[in-house]
């Protein structure tokens, strides 16, 4: 997922000026990516108006600087509709940012795009668990540094590997709500 793509994702709901991308980008964004800087976003702006896929009108603002409010075009539409609908290939790591920003915005745009979107991921979380649970995980130390008590290294690690099953059954738990969600409004229309 390029950062252009949830930029024209929000640019769809309403129009915006750079500095309320950022400010939602650090509040409601905040689960979807890391933090934008705000240099990144004014960049990524430029970029898209230069590409067609937004424009922007000045807001004169009376006693502060000027504003650009930025609406979508309609090349940037298709880029983004582009992208909705472009397949979708896990990453190993779980809950990784490009899933819940294309969830949120491909469940407003299409939902059975995000209903297939969702079932792609809770498939490969369920194959990925079927393949790593009950694997032997016993540390192998050879000749390590004196400081290291394997007993507390095992110890350390299985409390980890305990934390990551935990999280990844909450993931496949929340991933099977939600696809169900999805399925009964598709059913109820």
């Amino acid at each position: 997922m390029k950062f252009e793509h949830v930029l024209l994702a929000l640019l769809a709901l309403r129009p915006y000026s750079g500095y309320s991308l950022r400010k939602w980008l650090e509040a409601e964004g905040r689960f979807m990516r890391s933090r934008a800087h705000h240099s990144q976003i004014y960049r990524s702006l430029a970029r898209m108006v230069t590409d067609g896929w937004v424009a922007y009108e000045v807001d004169p603002r009376e006693g502060r600087p000027d504003a650009k409010v930025y609406r979508l075009t309609p090349q940037g539409r298709e880029v983004l509709l582009e992208w909705v609908h472009s397949p979708y290939e896990p990453p190993s790591r779980f809950q990784d940012p490009d899933f819940m920003a294309r969830f949120g915005f491909t469940a407003a745009l299409d939902p059975r795009a995000a209903a297939e979107l969702v079932r792609t991921e809770l498939e490969y979380r369920r194959a990925q668990v079927a393949r790593s649970r009950g694997r032997d995980r016993t540390m192998r130390f050879e000749d390590p540094i004196p400081e290291v008590d394997p007993v507390r290294a095992q110890a350390a690690f299985d409390r980890m590997h305990e934390y990551g099953m935990r999280a990844v059954d909450q993931w496949i738990e929340w991933l099977e709500d939600t696809l169900h969600r999805l399925e009964e409004r598709d059913d109820a229309r």
